[in-house]
């Protein structure tokens, strides 16, 4: 069976976004391979879905960069509560274009803009009150004026190779389909629950 499991995603995720009051719908974990060789994993905000590859955005120098840096397999996993849905994607993750990452850090909050151009995302610091007196002052100086992107921050392009989506049933006969990627062409085979 040969289907396109992008258009599954668009219409699961518009589903959970109209129906959702989480505060951020858009969480997903993902989780790459760790310096140490552990699996680490985080949430991050997907941007969108563009060019059949999924968007996520960041510091490229946090341990979760520098982790995709070293081995750029990695795994989104998306939990909507709401539709009681779940989307496994295992692929594999390249920087975007800066001009690309300029337009995604523009969309940001002034908050969070600021915090991506004094923190060095993940670092130790002995006192969080340094940072607060920079984040204040960074404020003062950009009152009226744009914030730069930091040349740290970018993106990554996921280009998935296994997309697993499971709609969740009260009983317990969960449905599971894999789409996987074969010669250019997905292939589309059902899991039992």
């Amino acid at each position: 069976m040969s289907m396109n499991p992008f258009q599954l995603f668009n219409t699961w995720y518009s589903e959970e976004l109209e129906k959702s009051k989480a505060r951020i719908p858009s969480a997903c974990c993902i989780s790459s391979t760790g310096l140490d060789g552990y699996p680490n994993a985080r949430f991050v905000s997907l941007k969108e879905v563009k060019n059949d590859a999924f968007i996520i955005t960041g510091s490229l120098q946090s341990r979760k960069g520098l982790e995709i840096e070293k081995s750029s397999k990695v795994s989104l996993t998306f939990w909507w509560e709401t539709t009681q849905k779940q989307i496994r994607i295992q692929g594999n993750a390249s920087k975007i274009l800066d001009t690309e990452a300029v337009g995604y850090f523009d969309e940001r909050a002034k908050d969070s803009k600021i915090i991506s151009l004094i923190s060095e995302q993940g670092a130790t610091i002995e006192n969080i009150d340094v940072l607060k007196s920079s984040f204040a002052e960074t404020e003062r100086k950009y009152k009226n004026k744009d914030i730069p992107k930091p040349k740290n921050w970018g993106g990554y392009a996921i280009r998935p190779i296994r997309i697993e989506c499971m709609e969740f049933e009260k009983s317990r006969f969960h449905k599971r389909t894999l789409f996987q990627l074969e010669e250019e062409e997905w292939i589309a085979t059902i899991l039992q629950p």
